[in-house]
């Protein structure tokens, strides 16, 4: 198996579980992983911290990239980063990435990643959705991003708020192409 170049991008909404959660399987499953590249918005540290009460975000043995800069290997198809993650993405992020505008470096890596037809995956946080966000979901669909709402599943009985996120990071680890052992639906 080819080693994958991903890059996780991290918004400021709700739901800095999931991005944490992420950060630790791409750790687990680092035989497979040739480079992490990681940018954070400034709400997203914040939410972090507010959510999760610490600024562990630092600790992971990840590149960091600020978020306006577009020196950042993945701002560049010829970096050939091959999946993008973008955990937790707000309804602002993913508009701003439906309609093409590449403000900051996660809009500018979603718009790399779509043009080159590689994986671009978007954990959307938000609900209720209105006819705006929709329909960007739809725009990106057809673009070929795949929507992953952080919808959690029960099936697998999870018994802690880590074990019911962690399901919606294992579809998001299946959906990069990983080879990761999760609950799978039918073996039990």
């Amino acid at each position: 198996m080819q080693k994958k170049k991903v890059v996780v991008a991290i918004t400021g909404a709700s739901g800095a579980l999931y991005a944490k959660l992420l950060l630790h399987k791409l750790l687990q499953l680092k035989s497979q992983v040739e480079e992490v590249g990681v940018v954070m918005s400034d709400n997203a540290k914040d939410v972090w911290r507010f959510e999760l009460g610490d600024e562990d975000y630092a600790s992971f043995p990840f590149r960091f990239f600020e978020k306006n800069d577009f020196m950042a290997p993945f701002a560049s198809g010829s970096a050939k980063f091959d999946t993008m993650i973008i955990i937790p993405c707000s309804m602002g992020t993913l508009g701003r990435i439906a309609a093409g505008i590449s403000n900051d470096l996660t809009t500018r890596a979603a718009d790399v990643v779509l043009k080159e037809r590689r994986k671009l995956i978007l954990v959307a946080r938000d609900t209720p959705l209105n006819l705006i966000h929709i329909n960007n979901m739809k725009t990106l669909t057809e673009a070929g991003a795949i929507i992953c709402p952080a919808v959690p599943s029960f099936y697998s009985k999870p018994q802690t708020i880590e074990e019911l996120a962690q399901t919606v990071v294992d579809r998001v680890i299946d959906l990069a192409g990983f080879v990761s052992d999760s609950y799978r639906w039918g073996t039990d």
